[in-house]
């Protein structure tokens, strides 16, 4: 590997997230995620045939997002079929993973320009769908965690309990969300990111009147006397966002301008019963290996699977609770899985900007108690 190669974000673009039924139901997930890759195009006049791959995660890869959706994304975009593509597994995490490797790509040589996201369409293969035939984690790991349960939901009540959460402190964290969601659309805030949709021009699930009393109607979904309801969890959603990473040399020869150089990057194993508690260690490892401490992160998004994730992640962390998700989070605008990892890093690649902000943070939970951590640093 040439020592002086470094890997730069030159643009990173989402659609606007869908409801469940809502806007976005209709679209196919091979032709959403080509939208994003024609905007990209657009907003960047790279000529698609200099991009080397085109990496793309997403998790219920069955039905509509079978056959390797990053491949048939570029087809469907036009792209030359000399562009190749693949698609990524690793849970909500996946298309944060698809930004690790395609950086790792670009730093190694292998690669010169590639195109990192997402897309799930969550309407069309719903949740589980890929559990509801077979035997999903194989005998060993069954007979391993025997009495045990492999429950987000439930892994949510367990960081409530083992945090000291109540229910009105998650509803409250939730109220937080669609609160600086509402207040991001109003300002413009996304109004750079987003890719135009007929059907859809604004994320979609932000519910303006939530309070905490509204909440308090909704009933427990996973235990009889739990915290964990509908409000204070990440919506069902459809939505699909993809960036273009390259070097910084090989930017300046395309006449290309980067948003920000990816500084560092890990990845974390942990608790696959509690499965949601690995953002914590993956924090502090990226922290360490950057060699920055917390103060030094200006912005955070931590995914908001369910709120008991990022009020567990502040009493480990320290941080500052005003950096964290600053925009709101997918308990407000919703968690396409496979998506969410690039939708995330495209709303802090903007808000740096926007607010020139040095470095940003970035990770979230993961199935099978895994969890990405990326450090990004602006550049002038």
């Amino acid at each position: 590997m040439e020592s002086s190669r470094d890997a730069v974000i030159v643009d990173a673009v989402r659609t606007p997230i869908g409801k469940r039924n809502g806007a976005l139901a209709e679209w196919h997930p091979v032709d959403l995620a080509a939208e994003v890759l024609t905007a990209l195009v657009a907003r960047t006049g790279i000529e698609p045939a200099a991009v080397d791959d085109v990496m793309f995660g997403c998790v219920n890869q069955l039905g509509d997002q079978s056959t390797n959706v990053g491949r048939m994304a570029a087809l469907a975009a036009g792209w030359p079929e000399a562009v190749p593509g693949v698609t990524i597994d690793r849970a909500c995490g996946s298309s944060q993973q698809a930004l690790h490797f395609a950086v790792a790509s670009v730093l190694s040589g292998l690669a010169d320009v590639v195109v990192a996201g997402g897309v799930e369409m969550m309407t069309r293969v719903p949740l589980g769908s890929a559990r509801a035939t077979g035997m999903p984690y194989g005998p060993r790991v069954r007979a391993r965690y025997a009495r045990e349960a492999f429950s987000q939901g439930e892994g949510a009540e367990m960081l409530a309990e083992r945090y000291g959460l109540s229910r009105t402190a998650c509803d409250e964290f939730s109220v937080r969300s669609h609160t600086l969601a509402a207040a991001a659309t109003d300002a413009g805030a996304f109004a750079g990111q987003l890719v135009a949709l007929p059907s859809l021009s604004a994320d979609e699930g932000i519910r303006r009147t939530s309070t905490v009393d509204t909440l308090a109607n909704l009933k427990p979904a996973f235990r009889e006397d739990g915290v964990i309801h509908a409000g204070n969890s990440s919506q069902i959603s459809d939505g699909a966002a993809a960036m273009l990473v390259t070097t910084s040399e090989r930017a300046r020869a395309l006449g290309l301008r980067p948003l920000a150089r990816f500084h560092s990057g890990t990845v974390v194993g942990d608790d696959p019963v509690v499965m949601l508690s690995a953002p914590w260690p993956a924090t502090h490892k990226v922290l360490a290996r950057a060699g920055l401490g917390i103060d030094d992160i200006g912005a955070f998004e931590i995914n908001e699977a369910f709120a008991p994730v990022p009020l567990a992640w502040l009493a480990e962390t320290g941080a500052k609770p005003e950096r964290l998700n600053p925009l709101g989070g997918a308990i407000a605008v919703g968690h396409p899985l496979g998506a969410s990892g690039a939708i995330l890093m495209t709303r802090l690649l903007h808000h740096m900007r926007d607010n020139r902000i040095r470095y940003g943070l970035q990770s979230m939970c993961e199935a099978g108690g895994m969890a990405n951590a990326t450090i990004v640093e602006l550049l002038p």
